[in-house]
């Protein structure tokens, strides 16, 4: 199989290009790939490059190919709404829910989150929790990556997301997707910490007009929710 490597800004057309560190470090010394190794470069924005990887000391350089724009894209936007949850859950979602083809990935603090961040810790999670949106979509084939937003409270984000299209997962509390009407435009899709939703959160999420979802009669743990229901939004409107 043939690796895929993001490259940092937009590819040339033709030629040949230095790989940046990181890039190259990842290719030579975690894949141990040899010169002359063919590759594909993606810039992120729809495009990809075959490339020919060549060596010289210890820095890399891919030869280029024809650039081709190949859009791996979900026809339906979903936005995963996912309240923080601890250890490394947040990677696994991060990375499961590019794999299906999430849009975007807008993480809250919920008020049962046991994981807590603010500050500089925050925004190092989050350009963590970026570079594993990056890898994901070199594993998966997608040539957009999507964003990881900022971390906000969720009475925060609810506020700024009036008007928008969504669902709350509320097990017990609502019915399912079936008999929806196919939305126009992107679905926000919000998933509760390892301990639910306060009554306090579901009454914001109602007021702020996102309607209450259940995925039958089992309980989900939060690293699983969001992952079935972008399945199964996926396969009612999306590309499955």
């Amino acid at each position: 199989m043939i690796s895929r490597f993001h490259f940092p800004g937009r590819l040339p057309d033709a030629g040949e290009v230095e790989l940046p560190e990181a890039l190259a470090h990842h290719a030579l010394r975690v894949l141990r790939l040899r010169d002359g190794e063919q590759m594909v470069l993606f810039d992120g924005e729809g495009g990809e490059v075959d490339a020919r990887l060549t060596v010289r000391g210890k820095t890399g350089f891919a030869q280029l190919g024809e650039r081709r724009t190949l859009d791996r894209e979900s026809p339906l936007p979903v936005v995963l709404v996912q309240a923080l949850a601890s250890g490394d859950k947040m990677d696994w979602v991060v990375q499961k829910a590019v794999e299906l083809g999430v849009a975007a990935i807008q993480p809250v603090q919920a008020e049962r989150s046991v994981l807590r961040l603010s500050g500089e810790r925050a925004d190092k999670r989050i350009t963590h929790w970026q570079q594993v949106a990056v890898s994901a979509c070199e594993q998966s084939g997608r040539n957009r990556i999507p964003q990881v937003h900022p971390l906000r409270p969720l009475v925060q984000w609810l506020a700024s997301a009036r008007g928008e299209r969504g669902y709350v997962l509320a097990p017990g509390g609502g019915t399912g997707f079936g008999g929806e009407a196919r939305p126009e435009g992107a679905v926000h899709v919000l998933i509760g910490p390892e301990g639910g939703w306060t009554e306090a959160e579901l009454a914001a999420c109602d007021a702020a007009g996102f309607r209450r979802v259940t995925l039958g009669p089992r309980v989900f743990r939060t690293e699983t929710a969001g992952l079935a229901a972008l399945a199964v939004l996926q396969a009612q409107w999306g590309d499955f």
